[in-house]
């Protein structure tokens, strides 16, 4: 079979899901031995078209060729063997095993139950070792920096010959200096033939690595181009955002308002020396792409991760424990709302009341008629989509399952709402819907956190902007007129 010159040949790709074109009518080729980024804000369907290409999802429409071939798998094991590998941003390692267990996991060559030292093996680890001498193949995983993890993974694709490896965001986690090794690495695969797809936000990255970059939007491919043709980052980012059109934000009159929340030198794992005020009744957003530590600050102030700092409530120091932040006031609409957010096996009534039971219950028998009325309540305030209370939480729509989940929080008597990607995987009606409740609340006096990937969310709703990146607080503003889009792009991907 003679080779093309594009190892891969995306065609009218298509991918739905309930209520939202993730991925429509894209088109693109990405050419042999090329290093080929991909970018876009974060629900550009970036993502999906990644899971699309390794088998994790079924495409709704369109085709793909590689090497010239359809090409068509049904799961990530099949695209392996096909020459596709992917290097996750959760590395797909286990730390109990050894460097060598994890080389050939899932590929084992075993006689009456034994292990055979086989060539495969022997080949992964002279890859390994080229890479990466001072790695051990009997090493634990668990003593190995996220950097010499991803070498592993790297050693694990490159011997199994792939045409293709991607990486997702390779780089969040890692120092400058792996950084610099990764390149150098990423060089010598594309020498040995092999093309890699690089999905990043930090866009200094793409300059210096990438051939070719792609840009999508909103579920759309904007352009495929060589990356000696874009002059800069600022024609990258316009590239990005196009001409976002965002709903008009209403500045609020001026008022002098409380502060409510006041945070001081929050520092962990991944936050480095954040300090902020809320005020009451303002709408404040923290905005930053994957990884910035948009939840981490969530996370912190609601007390599920440790932190060092100082954290006021009402002008009380607020011990770190979710049960004393719901007490105090606080809660928290997580991002993973089926997982973390709701009780999707009980109904509507089994979730509403259920951060605040004793608001319904009488020596500690529940209020069947209180917890109706609460029930019913919330459904008509928010206008949650439904033709029972009795309807199962999981049989809602995303939107309708948000709306339970704030209702929830608003039961528990909240004066601080903070809300984690609250408009994730909604659709556009149900969004406007959440974006005129959030107003209402604001107006009613709570406050609200806004903790997004979205730039049209923040800039819609939110009074005060927070810019996030890598964990740190990189600049802070009042929304309005003056706000520069582009300008927000350039910080939060790393720009000075």
């Amino acid at each position: 079979m003679e080779t093309t010159e594009n190892v891969l040949e995306i065609r009218e790709l298509v991918k739905d899901f309930p209520g939202v074109r993730a991925v429509n009518n894209v088109s693109f080729n990405i050419k042999r031995n090329t290093v080929h980024c991909l970018v876009g804000e974060n629900g550009a369907g970036k993502s999906t078209l990644i899971k699309i290409l390794t088998g994790a999802y079924t495409r709704t429409g369109g085709k793909v060729l590689l090497n010239g071939e359809e090409y068509s798998p049904h799961n990530p094991r099949e695209a392996r063997q096909k020459g596709i590998s992917t290097l996750f941003q959760e590395l797909n390692v286990v730390d109990q095993l050894t460097v060598e267990e994890n080389l050939t996991l899932g590929m084992e060559d075993t006689t009456f139950g034994f292990l055979r030292k086989t060539d495969k093996i022997n080949k992964m680890v002279r890859v390994m070792n080229s890479i990466e001498p001072s790695i051990h193949p009997r090493q634990q995983v668990s003593t190995l920096s996220v950097a010499k993890k991803q070498i592993v993974e790297i050693a694990k694709a490159a011997a199994a010959e792939s045409d293709i490896i991607i990486m997702d965001e390779p780089t969040a986690a890692i120092s400058e200096r792996e950084i610099e090794r990764l390149f150098a690495i990423i060089q010598r695969l594309r020498e040995q033939n092999v093309t890699v797809i690089y999905i990043s936000h930090r866009l200094d990255e793409i300059f210096e690595i990438g051939d070719y970059v792609t840009v999508m939007r909103d579920g759309k491919h904007i352009d495929t181009k060589p990356i000696s043709e874009i002059k800069d980052r600022t024609e990258l980012i316009k590239m990005m955002i196009g001409k976002t059109v965002f709903e008009q934000y209403t500045p609020k009159e001026a008022a002098d308002r409380d502060v409510l929340l006041q945070v001081r030198n929050l520092s962990n794992h991944k936050l480095k020396d954040i300090s902020f005020d809320v005020h009451a009744g303002e709408i404040v957003g923290f905005y930053g792409l994957v990884g910035a530590g948009k939840t981490e600050i969530a996370r912190a102030i609601y007390g599920a991760d440790p932190y060092q700092g100082d954290i006021l409530f009402k002008g009380k120091k607020l011990q770190p424990a979710p049960d004393k932040a719901i007490a105090a006031g606080i809660a928290l609409v997580p991002e993973e709302r089926r997982s973390q957010g709701l009780f999707t096996i009980l109904t509507i009534r089994g979730n509403i009341p259920v951060m605040n039971m004793k608001k319904i219950s009488r020596n500690g028998f529940i209020n069947t008629a209180a917890e109706q009325s609460v029930t019913a309540d919330y459904i008509d305030r928010l206008k949650i989509a439904t033709n029972s209370a009795e309807k199962e939480a999981s049989k809602l729509s995303g939107g309708n399952q948000q709306k339970v989940v704030l209702s929830k929080c608003l039961f528990a008597d909240a004066d601080l709402l903070m809300l984690d990607e609250p408009t994730r995987g909604i659709d556009v009606g149900a969004k406007s819907e959440i974006y005129d409740i959030i107003r209402r609340l604001s107006k009613e006096g709570k406050s609200i956190m806004i903790f997004s990937s979205e730039l049209p969310e923040i800039m819609n709703i939110c009074d005060s902007i927070y810019l996030l990146f890598d964990g740190s607080l990189k600049a802070a503003m009042p929304n309005g007129d003056n706000v520069d889009s582009e300008k927000i792009i350039h910080i939060v991907t790393g720009g000075e």
